[in-house]
């Protein structure tokens, strides 16, 4: 029997290939002991599918991937790591949507280059732990890569996904929503200033704003998007294979799945 699994958060990275079910290894032998009981010729599974979303695989490794990415994402600051249940989550509708842009061949939603180094810069000069880490500099940068095991390509790829699905979300459902100055100034004093510590460098209301207004957007839709990705997940065929990453009954929370689409500052 298939195992379904609810939909609630969306995030951005690179589209992922449906791929062999399972790619296997013989252990090694040379170089290290294998444990006592271990079967040397007994194959070791390297990556496997934990779930497909309309016959396209999510492997281990993508959610793997997402949790390293997450450390980009405005959205869970403050929150702790992100689970693995809440990564494939993430991943699934990520999925789904991606689907839908391929197939209304949505290409003027296509972020520029200049686009995503834009998004690249903010990030590095205004992201906390990319403040603390002092990212605006070269070497603080590769070092706070290093860290989290990325990659500036990878990075790249991922904030560019991150534009494409925005910009599908506010073609698709921000019609008529607009957003007063007074919440952008709430947001920056309220929300984003508390998340500096004491003595860090903070960045102006006015080179943030439009970041801002961005996640306050995708707020505003949140129902709009829920109702339309609920419905396509009904009418799509979502299977998840690995029992351990079933989302939790209490994995279902008033979050805004647009919360997570996205809008870095």
């Amino acid at each position: 029997m298939r195992t379904r699994t609810s939909i609630r958060h969306i995030a951005f990275a690179a589209k992922w290939p449906a791929c062999a079910l399972f790619c296997f290894a013989v252990a090694p032998t040379l170089g290290r002991a294998l444990p006592q009981q271990a079967d040397a010729n007994a194959p070791v599974v390297l990556d496997h599918v934990v779930a497909v979303v309309n016959r396209q695989a999510i492997l281990a490794s993508d959610v793997d991937d997402e949790i390293r990415l997450s450390v980009l994402d405005p959205n869970l600051v403050g929150q702790g790591t992100l689970s693995r249940q809440g990564a494939l989550e993430q991943l699934i509708s990520r999925a789904l949507i991606e689907q839908q842009i391929r197939e209304q061949d949505m290409q003027s939603i296509e972020p520029s280059e200049d686009e995503v180094e834009a998004r690249l810069g903010e990030i590095r000069k205004q992201l906390p732990a990319c403040v603390r880490g002092n990212c605006a500099t070269d070497a603080g940068w590769k070092a706070f890569l290093g860290a989290h095991g990325l990659t500036p390509e990878r990075v790249q790829s991922y904030l560019r996904y991150r534009l494409e699905i925005l910009s599908f979300i506010e073609e698709r459902f921000r019609q008529g929503i607009q957003i007063s100055q007074q919440q952008i100034d709430s947001y920056y004093h309220d929300i984003l200033l508390p998340q500096y510590a004491p003595g860090e460098s903070v960045p102006a209301l006015n080179d943030v704003a439009q970041r801002i207004q961005e996640i306050l957007l995708e707020k505003q839709v949140n129902v709009l998007f829920d109702a339309w990705l609920t419905n396509l997940r009904a009418q799509g065929d979502v299977e998840v294979l690995d029992p351990s990453l079933e989302p939790a009954a209490a994995a279902s929370t008033d979050q805004s799945p647009a919360a997570n689409s996205g809008a870095a500052r």
